[in-house]
Order: structure tokens, then C-alpha cells, then sequence
């Protein structure tokens, strides 16, 4: 089994989105998923062994459910084009999200729209000391992998309770505090791939290291 496969697979499913094709091949899909799961077993050992603080994570504890949630997205196929998952898991903080699909692959991490309770208590630690922040961000490594924040949602105004002449109103409006690094088929498919995860782990670890701080403080 390998990464090609997998990725056949999700093509495969894409033009047969329902559920009499995903029956039928349910043998398949369950030899590409329990390939994921090892893969992932891997990248758990390899990620735990770069921080002294990682939180071990089974790939069966990592992997995402493949059935998109059509009670809140009716709209949506019944199956999704990719395959998620989450290392690195620990309730209440970020976690390092793998995702390999057909219409785009990444590895993302921090808090994407999170609950109203983590996003103030980031921007409390923003608030306390957002120049430790600006730094992580500005630092070169961390900028060439991956650009800078996600802003596709930010306040047209300054949130409650913060002044719009504040010095770090421009970090201060965003609705969401995650990084993501895109990734090609080819890398995928690479002999050094989870090599090239784990360094890109190492650079988010300051950036994650500093939200799951502002969390749990």
C-alpha cells in the first residue's frame, strides 16, 4: 500500500460519491485507511521524539471519520476527498493537522475559529505580551514555511475591550490563529516525506507552544 494508492482511492470515490460504491469497495477503503493509521503510528513516534511535550496520539485516535457531517452541512457530499487527521492531541489545545486529499493537501496547527473562551484568552496573552508573538511569526524559518497567519476572517473593528489605537490591534482582530504549509502530491509520495513533516512540526512548535500557553494559563 502506499500514498498513490490512497490517492487513487479518493479519486475513485469523488466520481462515485454514495454510499452503494463506498459498499462495494469497502474492502479498499479499509486496506487505505489501515495504511494511513500505520503511517500515522510512524509519524507519532518520530514527532514524540523532537518534543519532550508532545502528547502521543494513536493514528486510530488521530484519524478523522471519512462521512462529512450532513446534519450541520447538507449540502455536502456524503464523503469527504481527503483524509484528516490530528497528532499531537491533548483536550483543550491545538493540535498538528495532517491533511491529504485530491483538491489540496497541508499540514496546518493552531486554533482555526476557535470557541469565543480560547480566542480571548489568546488575545489576553497578546494583549500581556504580543511582541513575543510578532516575533515567533517574523522569525525567517518560520516565515518562508509558512507565510504568516490564516486571515480569512478578521474584525472590521477592535474587539471588546480593547482600544483600536492598540499596539497589536493588527494581531488583536483576528478570528482565527493558525498557520498551514501547502504540500504537492510529489512530496507526498517522497521516500523523505515524514522527514520533512517533522522539521515542519519543528518550526510550528514555538508558534503552537505559545497558544497552547495562553490557553491553559
Amino acid at each position: 500500500m502506499s500514498f498513490n494508492k490512497l490517492f487513487q482511492f479518493l479519486r475513485n470515490l469523488n466520481k462515485n460519491n454514495h454510499k452503494e460504491w463506498m459498499d462495494e469497495h469497502r474492502k479498499q477503503y479499509h486496506e487505505v485507511r489501515d495504511f494511513y493509521i500505520k503511517w500515522l503510528n510512524e509519524m507519532d513516534i518520530k514527532l514524540a521524539a523532537v518534543d519532550p511535550d508532545y502528547s502521543p496520539t494513536t493514528g486510530k485516535q488521530a484519524i478523522n471519520r471519512i462521512n462529512n457531517n450532513l446534519l450541520f452541512h447538507p449540502d455536502k457530499p456524503i464523503y469527504k476527498d481527503h483524509f484528516g487527521a490530528g497528532l499531537d492531541k491533548e483536550k483543550g489545545k491545538g493540535d498538528f493537522y495532517i491533511h491529504i486529499g485530491i483538491n489540496g493537501s497541508f499540514v496546518a496547527g493552531g486554533f482555526y475559529k476557535p470557541k469565543k473562551q480560547i480566542l480571548d484568552s489568546i488575545r489576553a496573552a497578546i494583549d500581556y505580551n504580543g511582541n513575543e508573538f510578532k516575533k515567533i511569526l517574523r522569525e525567517k524559518s518560520f516565515k518562508e514555511t509558512f507565510g504568516g497567519l490564516m486571515e480569512e476572517e478578521k474584525l472590521k473593528t477592535a474587539p471588546k475591550g480593547y482600544s483600536q489605537d492598540h499596539e497589536h490591534i493588527d494581531l488583536l482582530r483576528n478570528k482565527s490563529f493558525a498557520v498551514m504549509h501547502e504540500l504537492t502530491q510529489k512530496e507526498i509520495m517522497e521516500d523523505d516525506f515524514q522527514e520533512k513533516l517533522v522539521d515542519i512540526y519543528k518550526k510550528m512548535l514555538p508558534f503552537r507552544n505559545y497558544l497552547n500557553h495562553a490557553i491553559t494559563v
